[in-house]
Formats: C-alpha cells, sequence, structure tokens
C-alpha cells in the first residue's frame, strides 16, 4: 500500500469511530483497576477524552498498560484531550509521563505544582517527569472553573468544585445532615487539596472528588449543600474513613456508587455503611474486593470487577454510560458483565 492510500485509509478508520461514538451520543465513564490508586476515563458524545489520574509508575508498566487498553482498546481513542491530577500523590499523577510517550496528550490539567510536598521529600525529582511531559504547561485549575467541553443537544458541564483547598460558593438549600459533622484534626497532606468534579449531562450528575478528606469536605457541604443531590459518586479516597464523610454522601444521596479500592487499600467498612444510610442507594460497585471485609460488608460478588490479590489480579475494569438525552445510564463490569440500567433523578 502507498504512503497516500495508506494515509487515506487511517482517516478514514480514524472518522469512522469517531462517528459511530457521535452516532451512539452516549457519556462514558471508566474506571480502570491501577491496583488501589485512582485512574479514571471520561469519554463525551463529541469523543471528548478526560482521563483524571493515572495510578502509580511501575518498572514492569502495569498500571500503564491497564490504562492504554482501555484507552485504544475499549474506548477506542488514538488521543487524550485532556489529562488531570487530582493531587500530587505519586499513585494518582505516576504514569502520566509514560502516557504521553504513548498517546497524545492536548491538554495537563492540575492545581498548580507546589515546590515541595511535606509527605514527599522527593517530590522534586517524582514531578519532574511530569513537567516535562506537559512541557511545563499544564493549566492549574481553581474552584468554580469550568473545563472546557463542548456541549450538544443534552447539556454538558465539568465544574470544579475544590481545589488547594478552596471550595465553591456555599449556596443552596439547608445540609439537613450539617450536624452530623465531626471535625477531625487538621489534615496538612495534598489530599486535602484535592480537585474535585461535578460532571452534569443533561438531568445525570456525577461527582469525583479525588482524595479530598474529612474536614474539606465539611467545609464544601455546610451549612448549605451547593451540589444537590447526584446519581453516580465515586467513592472519595478509595472509599478510606478518612474521607467520606456522612455531611456530604448523606446529603448528596447517590443512586450508584464505584468505589476504585485495591485488595487491602480501600473500601472501609464505615465507609460501606454510611453509603448504606443513603435513601436513594441502589447499587454498590467495586474495583476490588475488600479481602479485609465479610462478603456481607462490600458490594455483593457480581459488582466487584475483580476478586484476586494483587499478584493474580486480571485487572478488569467497570463501566458507566449514560444515555444521549441524560435521563439514564447503566453500569457493567468488564466487557463480559450484564449492564444493569438506572433512571436519572
Amino acid at each position: 500500500m502507498n504512503l497516500f492510500k495508506f494515509a487515506v485509509c487511517v482517516a478514514f478508520l480514524t472518522t469512522s469511530a469517531l462517528v459511530a461514538h457521535e452516532k451512539d451520543g452516549r457519556l462514558d465513564i471508566y474506571y480502570i483497576d491501577v491496583e488501589g490508586g485512582a485512574a479514571t476515563l471520561i469519554v463525551t458524545p463529541s469523543a471528548e477524552s478526560l482521563l483524571i489520574d493515572s495510578g502509580t509508575f511501575d518498572t514492569a508498566g502495569r498500571d500503564l498498560g491497564r490504562i492504554v487498553d482501555v484507552i485504544q482498546n475499549v474506548a477506542k481513542l488514538d488521543h487524550l484531550d485532556h489529562a488531570l491530577v487530582t493531587h500530587w500523590h505519586s499513585d494518582h499523577f505516576g504514569n502520566h509521563a509514560p502516557l504521553a510517550a504513548k498517546i497524545k496528550i492536548h491538554n495537563f490539567w492540575d492545581r498548580g505544582i507546589p515546590e515541595m510536598l511535606e509527605e514527599d521529600a522527593k517530590f522534586a525529582e517524582h514531578v519532574e517527569p511530569y513537567r516535562a511531559a506537559s512541557q511545563n504547561r499544564s493549566k492549574t485549575v481553581k474552584a468554580g472553573d469550568l473545563l472546557p467541553f463542548k456541549s450538544g443537544p443534552t447539556a454538558l458541564r465539568a465544574q470544579v468544585i475544590t481545589a488547594s483547598g478552596e471550595v465553591i460558593p456555599n449556596a443552596g438549600e439547608t445540609n439537613p445532615f450539617a450536624a452530623e459533622h465531626q471535625p477531625q484534626p487538621e489534615d496538612t497532606s495534598d489530599n486535602a487539596k484535592s480537585v474535585s468534579l461535578l460532571l452534569t449531562f443533561g438531568r445525570f450528575k456525577y461527582l469525583t472528588c479525588g482524595d479530598l478528606t474529612w474536614n474539606t469536605e465539611a467545609k464544601l457541604m455546610t451549612p448549605k449543600n451547593p451540589l444537590g443531590k447526584v446519581d453516580l459518586i465515586m467513592a472519595t479516597h478509595h472509599g478510606l474513613n478518612v474521607s467520606n464523610n456522612p455531611v456530604m454522601i448523606l446529603a448528596v444521596d447517590p443512586r450508584v456508587c464505584v468505589t476504585c479500592n485495591g485488595p487491602t487499600k480501600g473500601a472501609a467498612a464505615t465507609t460501606i455503611a454510611t453509603l448504606k444510610r443513603g435513601k436513594s442507594l441502589q447499587a454498590m460497585y467495586q474495583l476490588h474486593r475488600n479481602i479485609g471485609l465479610a462478603d456481607s460488608e462490600q458490594a455483593p460478588p457480581e459488582n466487584i470487577a475483580n476478586a484476586a490479590t494483587t499478584a493474580n489480579c486480571k485487572g478488569v475494569w467497570i463501566k458507566a454510560s449514560v444515555a444521549k438525552d441524560g435521563n439514564s445510564y447503566t453500569v457493567q463490569v468488564g466487557p463480559e458483565g450484564s449492564p444493569r440500567t438506572f433512571e436519572t433523578r
């Protein structure tokens, strides 16, 4: 095949993939298993893509391979429009640089790169590959910003609701669960400065908060609830109990929760108990079975993507897919899973 014909063929295949996604009109969210880190891929109806976090760097390339597989082979993308770092812990930005060496990333977003990090004495060294990959031109987000997604017939909006410890204005209806906040010791780690997003697609609302911790959650959600109720939530901080303050979980009252945990990290019993208190909760999903909990204390086995320990884990993903009108959505475990449909509130 000559060079001209090859170029035409590539253009046709790329265009066909794009058109197929646009015709489908759905908003897709992929939760990628990075063994207790975090990596979430969002693909909009116009085929714009956003990767939130990228797991931990390892020389064997396990997590990187899983991310690349979902981007290229599952979502059928040949680039990323946006890559976001929620905060500067290695299990969240570890693969941004090696990923950029494999897949073109058009825009890098973060909360701003600090000069040093109290909890990471080698932070300047660890963040240098990210600086190089982004060519020191990553864009800083602050609370209240909107990510520049294209919107179509069904309105799409992605708002930053927390960043660098700041939160959006505390407007809205009074939070009836405000009194449940029990202040914890000040969290001086970068977790408390996580970037959080509220994504809306028509009536559908999705909340993801990185590793935001207890007191900042309360700062966002008291005395009023500026977020309203949501349909889908990613359990904050892998489902650990230093996050997932009832003052937030009960107020946003999700119908579905996905926890991006590992076999020994996250999906804490207290967090699961808080979620179960929600009036609207219909289903919980986990990337991993928590090997320290009984089956009755976590998501049902059919809603857990990976039951094995890390050594034997196959890295199965979870996918949420929102209908083109935003009025319903499905959640499925891996390519063989049966999608379960939920109605948007």
